[in-house]
């Protein structure tokens, strides 16, 4: 029963840590947009959760396997929960949104004012403020910028995870039956994923409630939550995480630092040597502990020499950098899938989340249970395993390839990814926002208020549209005579202007559910080798070396695929971007809006070229776990002769003495007696 306890403590610790993860994860494009920074910086805050790990794991998986595993993870879920409420303390130290509008003035004003003011071409050109935003000086925030503390939460988040998966794995595998190891860590992995489609929907509710509701007046908001200015209460969601996390660290506190071992492993009936040989066998070898140092200094002595009889094994070496590999695909893909949602198909980050956790969490999960029910049913050893996972994910990336022929074209935004007059294909350049139709006003280029015509171009800014004159307030504000729309729109009307972009084109929406229905079977498949992979990692390595080779697999991947998969993957689709915000004091801030087709030739060519280099080395990883198993039972057969051999001593000097004590004429009545 304390196995199970320890069962159902450890999976709801694994969910609290992938709620908070994959909240993280939700919340990239609110992040950047806050805090007006660009893609790779937000990589580097993804990445310092890795960073965390790194500090702490080599340490924790060796020094903690050998103390009380229990209490340690608790206080790692306490690290977490406090590394979360830092995470959202910025909030409540910085000021109020300011959102980058050249409308504000006209709000809750009954004199509609001219969005394009008159001026000379000249002076257009050279302008780089808009006339109709009021006079303000730079408001700097802090002197101290504050994603600092967001970065410094992820951290000591990451450090506080850190004991979580070595040691809990490492637990269950030591105290369970071998046939049922297995299907425990498939349920832990399995909540473990459940954890992100919570972590998602809890993104999904919070990206639709303005950043500062309860401190502004909704009315006066003039975007909605599909515009690219938008920031939803992210920092509501670090709360209600840290909350969890907090809690999933009290039934640790009263786990036991060691449990009974199960029938299997010592029957009371037995003699010492029957349970001397039980222990010994190959098949049970893996479940018994070694025989613990007394203190830590002759720990720390042998930790060297273990590391090295580790990283001597050839499988593990192969192994870790097929899952490095693996894993820098996977971390890139997932940080920024919702972005790629938002920017490719234009839907909200509310709704990029939502999918996210309702569709694509899920069937990772039903994937990696069903993976462990597999191995169980099927009785798969480390060969099987192996040809498994392999299979799963070859066949999960055939399917990714499809990813590149549902793409998107760019939306028409005037000036940007089209001309004035609708042809679609220009090379956007700061000049080529100016027109003969904006040509009397004093426009700025920097500025992103992007507009709709009734023609179904955007235009970066009511000013760049050319429109005169303007009504009503807020979201319901309309630009009239706007003389860019009459360029593209020939036929007469009213030339009106709506606040946002224009909505995308039918046939994107009509590929969109195919995208996610791909996305869904291929994330599915994927999935299903993921528990007979990580049981092939167990069962690979001597049983005294596994909870170091547990700790040093979660540091090889987070140090060389957690922390640097976000860095360039953001850095690269940053090189994709077409119009860059500006910060109030200066500076370049967060991306408006990107070139769709060369986000997802980069971001989908990374993600497939990196799996592809994998499979390369897979081979190679098949070669030696065949060499590996020959070898483990070349092994196992001479240690069991031995041991055949010495009990037939046994047993033949057993016999010699009672028949030199008894005599041969000995009866049950005489043998009493002597």
């Amino acid at each position: 029963s304390c196995c199970h306890m320890f069962l159902a403590a450890l999976s709801f610790a694994y969910f609290a840590k992938a709620l908070s993860g994959s909240y993280m994860k939700s919340t990239i494009t609110q992040l950047e947009r806050r805090f007006d920074i660009p893609s790779y910086l937000i990589g580097i805050i993804d990445g310092s959760f890795e960073i965390g790990n790194l500090l702490v794991i080599a340490f924790v998986s060796y020094f903690g396997a050998k103390l009380h595993r229990p209490k340690i993870i608790a206080i790692g879920c306490i690290l977490m929960s406090f590394g979360t409420f830092l995470i959202a303390m910025p909030h409540f130290i910085i000021g109020r949104y300011k959102i980058e509008t050249s409308i504000r003035s006209s709000v809750n004003s009954t004199n509609n004012l001219s969005p394009c003011p008159a001026s000379s071409p000249e002076s257009s050109r050279a302008g780089d403020r808009p006339s109709i935003l009021p006079s303000r000086g730079c408001e700097r925030e802090s002197s101290v910028s504050m994603w600092i503390y967001v970065l410094l939460g992820n951290i000591l988040r990451g450090i506080g995870e850190t004991p979580v998966q070595p040691l809990g794995i490492s637990y269950i595998d030591d105290y369970a039956q071998t046939e049922n190891a297995a299907l425990y860590i498939g349920c832990v992995q399995t909540i473990s994923v459940i954890g992100p489609v919570f972590g998602y929907l809890l993104g999904s509710l919070c990206a639709k409630i303005y950043v500062d509701v309860g401190y502004v007046d909704m009315e006066t908001i003039t975007i909605t939550p599909g515009d690219a200015r938008w920031v939803g209460a992210w920092w509501l969601g670090y709360l209600i995480a840290g909350a969890i996390t907090l809690m999933s660290a009290v039934p640790f506190w009263f786990l036991p630092k060691s449990l009974p071992m199960p029938v299997e492993k010592h029957d009371g009936n037995c003699t010492p040597e029957q349970t001397r040989f039980i222990k010994d066998s190959p098949t049970m070898e893996h479940k018994f502990r070694p025989e613990e140092p007394p203190n830590l200094h002759l720990m720390a002595n042998e930790f060297v020499p273990t590391l090295k009889s580790l990283l001597g094994n050839p499988v593990y070496i192969v192994y870790l950098c097929v899952t490095i590999i693996q894993f820098n695909s996977l971390i890139g893909m997932v940080t920024y899938k919702p972005k790629y949602i938002e920017q490719h198909y234009g839907q909200s980050a509310s709704k990029a989340n939502f999918l996210m956790g309702m569709i694509n969490i899920p069937a990772v999960a039903v994937g990696m249970f069903s993976g462990g029910v597999v191995m169980k049913k099927y009785k798969l050893g480390i060969m099987g395993a192996a040809k498994f996972a392999f299979a799963t994910s070859l066949v999960g990336y055939l399917l990714s390839l499809l990813f590149l022929a549902l793409g998107c074209e760019n939306s028409k935004v005037a000036g940007i990814t089209a001309s004035y007059t609708g042809a679609e294909g220009l090379s956007y350049q700061e000049l080529s926002l100016f027109s003969d139709c904006n040509s009397g006003c004093l426009c700025s280029r920097r500025e992103w208020d992007p507009v709709c015509g009734e023609n179904g171009i955007t235009y970066v800014s009511p000013c760049l549209a050319g429109c005169t004159s303007s009504s009503g307030s807020g979201r319901n504000t309309v630009l009239d005579d706007c003389r860019c729309v009459a360029m593209a729109n020939p036929r007469p009307g009213n030339l009106t202007a709506t606040l946002g972009q224009c909505l995308r084109r039918d046939s994107c929406d009509k590929i969109f559910p195919y995208f996610m229905a791909l996305s869904v079977l291929s994330s599915f498949i994927i999935s299903l080798g993921g528990t007979p992979g990580f049981m092939l990692l167990v069962r690979c390595i001597k049983p005294e070396l596994k909870s170091l080779a547990l700790g040093i697999h979660t540091l090889a991947t987070r140090t060389l695929a957690g922390i640097p998969a976000p860095i360039y993957f953001g850095a690269i689709i940053d090189t994709t971007c077409l119009k860059w915000g500006y910060k109030t004091c200066g500076g370049r801030g967060a991306c408006r809006i990107y070139n769709t087709s060369a986000y997802r030739i980069v971001y989908l060519g990374l993600t497939l070229g990196l799996r592809t280099v994998s499979f390369f080395l897979c081979i190679l990883g098949f070669a030696l776990l065949k060499r590996h198993i020959k070898k483990e039972e070349k092994n196992a057969l001479t240690n069991g002769n031995a041991e055949l051999e010495s009990l037939r001593k046994e047993e033949s000097s057993s016999l010699h003495c009672e028949q030199f004590i008894l005599g041969p004429d000995c009866n049950p009545d005489r043998e009493t007696r002597l």
